[in-house]
């Protein structure tokens, strides 16, 4: 971004800079650092508000234009957002991270030296203060400022009041002014912490152990992606970036790590979209001696923990709908949808690919379990408004998972749909390590080198050879669960730094 776009972009120019910086130089003639220190025994500016039920108001005095108002010292820091002058009084807001709150500066009650540094004030500038929580006569909440710290000064001049970040890749690029001036965005990205948080309190909750796989693998596997490829020096030879966390779990599962997961970032080398982006953040977690069934209870109980660690209730705002999170979830199977989304017999392969040709899917050489995943994928899915788990798939797709034992061409998988969107995904995870051998060897035929799971992972195999105890897996996809409980409609606002094209020069 050149000199003058970054200007016009944040409000400001090179003469605006300079005033503050002529600023910055004046705050050094008082003998005050412009980048500040240690402060100490602030309180949050929410919990600042909260007090104002001790603020006394006593009664008129004969003589009095306005009743004498007390309320407690209070101490607080924070970035000013908006300032105003008046003679000998200057009105600042500022804002932490929990809130915002004015503050009322008068040259009479701060001494020379403070106003002084009062002057030297600017949108952006950092301060801290101590002061006297009361009302002003418009009865706003203020703290009538003693003390004046000053903190840090911004060079740059912030995004202009009425235009502010309007460009949706411009509030990506520079977040940091995002979450200052962008109304709601800090709140979202503190909700997702939240969620993140609750997931972690959940899982330990229920016994699972946290565990730290590599993030460079030697062999990209345990989904259909195409990796990202990187190379080391020492050891002469290619890796990529992982494009699932399974298998490594699965290892940990061999060795006797019951309950086990790990939520961290995933990397897959393909497109950009509203409900994608080439680095996100899954959750995978394995139990031992369960199926999808136990992990159908576990999905509900996470996602309604993380909405009431949240605040919020079961009904939940998405865009001008509603999503009703009441568990338990509905369940519907993967044959009853697809007969019910494109009127075509679940069972019936010669119908499934007639139907398939006509909505311009290609057939020739495809299974006919893979044809109708294509069908589902096209036309279902994004019908699914949900929350609904979506179980027994067919066993041709689901090369991880165990079949069921009545009818071997049916997987014991799910998928949790909301608003059509894939959320999680569930195997009753297969440890037949001959029939996963096959299985792996079957899909790995015909693809080719920049495909994912171009190689097999013979050491899972070997792994499994040892004995892993039957078990659920379950993998989420934590963005996407953000977005539906922040209200987000990309994926883009609820990842801090999502991928961007590099800045012109």
């Amino acid at each position: 971004m050149t000199k003058p776009e970054q200007d016009e972009h944040t409000g400001g120019g090179l003469a605006l800079e300079a005033a503050r910086r002529t600023k910055l130089h004046k705050i050094e003639e008082l003998g005050i650092d412009p980048w500040g220190g240690r402060f100490d025994n602030h309180t949050p500016i929410a919990q600042i508000r909260d007090r104002q039920d001790e603020i006394v108001v006593h009664p008129l005095r004969e003589g009095q234009r306005s009743p004498k108002q007390t309320g407690p010292k209070v101490r607080a820091a924070g970035r000013i957002v908006l300032q105003r002058g008046a003679g000998k009084l200057i009105f600042v807001d500022i804002r932490d991270w929990t809130g915002k709150i004015q503050l009322l500066i008068g040259k009479k009650q701060v001494g020379e030296k403070n106003w002084a540094l009062a002057e030297c004030l600017d949108l952006g500038d950092i301060i801290g203060v101590d002061g006297e929580l009361k009302r002003t006569q418009t009865g706003e909440l203020t703290i009538f400022v003693e003390d004046l710290h000053f903190l840090t000064k911004s060079i740059e001049t912030p995004p202009a009041k009425h235009k502010g970040l309007t460009d949706p890749e411009l509030r990506q690029r520079m977040r940091y002014l995002d979450l200052i001036h962008t109304d709601g965005v800090l709140e979202r990205f503190l909700r997702r912490a939240k969620i993140v948080q609750s997931i972690r309190d959940t899982l330990a909750g229920e016994g699972f152990v946290d565990a730290e796989g590599p993030t460079l693998h030697a062999i990209a596997g345990g989904a259909a992606a195409r990796p990202f490829t990187t190379h080391h020096n020492a050891l002469e030879i290619d890796l990529y970036l992982r494009i699932a966390l399974e298998l490594h779990l699965k290892r940990l599962l061999v060795g006797g790590i019951e309950r086990v997961y790990e939520l961290g970032r995933v990397y897959r080398n393909e497109g950009i979209s509203p409900r994608h982006n080439p680095e996100f953040t899954m959750l995978e977690a394995y139990q031992a001696y369960g199926d999808y069934e136990t992990m159908i209870t576990l999905t509900e109980k996470l996602v309604v923990e993380a909405i009431r660690a949240t605040g919020q209730g079961h009904l939940l705002p998405w865009g001008e709908r509603e999503i009703d999170f009441t568990a338990p979830f509905a369940r519907k199977t993967y044959d009853e949808l697809f007969t019910e989304h494109t009127g075509v017999a679940a069972d019936d392969p010669a119908a499934i690919r007639a139907h398939a040709e006509q909505i311009g899917l290609p057939t020739s050489g495809v299974h006919p379990d893979v044809a109708k995943s294509e069908v589902f994928e096209a036309q279902v899915e994004d019908a699914l408004a949900g929350p609904v788990f979506v179980i027994d798939y067919p066993a041709a797709v689901c090369p991880l998972t165990k079949r069921k034992a009545d009818n071997p061409a049916v997987a014991e998988r799910f998928e949790l749909f909301i608003e059509g969107m894939e959320v999680a995904n569930a195997y009753t995870e297969l440890n037949d390590p001959d029939l996963q051998e096959e299985l792996l060897s079957r899909q790995l035929d015909g693809l080719s080198e920049d495909e994912s799971m171009a190689k097999m992972d013979r050491d899972f195999v070997r792994a499994l050879r040892h004995g892993m105890p039957p078990a659920g897996g379950l993998g989420i996809g934590i963005d996407r669960l953000v977005m539906l409980l922040t209200n987000s409609q990309t994926i883009r606002e609820v990842i801090l730094f999502p991928l961007l094209r590099p800045e012109a020069e």
